[in-house]
């Protein structure tokens, strides 16, 4: 079922309480924003004890972007105005990550190749996100560019992205972030093309 991960679940019995109060999904958006920004700061200050502060805000801001959707459909909040809110928070955010722990690396053996390689994820999270919109608004069975399993969605992997900073594995993380995310950017756009042309056939 759409919309029931784990981290679905998770998010949905932790914001029942704000249900009938004033706290709106667009406000749980804001502190999706400024949590991630935050995070992104702290990696791109290239300070290891602000990284590991950074991972902390991370996983905080990933629960947010769980929480603002859950809000909203269980409490019969959402609009167009806050889905789009939310859909360009998500993106901006998450590109953020990549070119900020490319900008906090630029110490590292990478040198200035690390600022490219964030800017190359970030790049390629942005046209990932653009094309899987548009997959999603024109597949009639709703389904996903890449679906999950056991109970997990694919972009639950950006709760992996802090405990993965915590670990030391910033610089493995940010290399294979400028190699693997263009392949899903790809992969996401062939999708979308093979669609297209069937539609076409039909």
């Amino acid at each position: 079922m759409a919309n029931d991960s784990w981290t679905h679940k998770l998010a949905r019995a932790c914001i029942r309480p704000l249900l009938g109060t004033a706290v709106t999904p667009n406000h749980l958006t804001a502190l999706r924003v400024l949590s991630g920004v935050a995070a992104c700061a702290a990696f791109a200050s290239g300070d290891a004890a602000l990284f590991g502060w950074g991972a902390v805000l991370w996983v905080l801001s990933a629960f947010l972007d769980r929480a603002d959707g859950e809000l909203a459909r269980i409490g019969n909040l959402s609009s167009p105005g806050g889905h789009l809110f939310d859909y360009y928070a998500d993106v901006g955010v998450n590109a953020l990550f990549f070119a900020a722990i490319g900008i906090g690396l630029r110490d590292s053996d990478l040198g200035n190749w690390a600022i490219l390689m964030g800017l190359v994820g970030g790049i390629s999270i942005v046209v990932a996100s653009v094309v899987a919109e548009r997959f999603e608004r024109q597949d009639e069975a709703g389904r996903k560019p890449f679906s999950g399993v056991a109970g997990f969605d694919f972009d639950d992997v950006l709760y992996l992205l802090g405990p993965a900073i915590w670990l030391g594995a910033a610089y493995p993380l940010l290399v294979a972030s400028a190699v693997v995310i263009p392949i899903f950017a790809l992969i996401s756009w062939w999708r979308v093309r093979k669609l297209a042309m069937s539609a076409a056939g039909n």
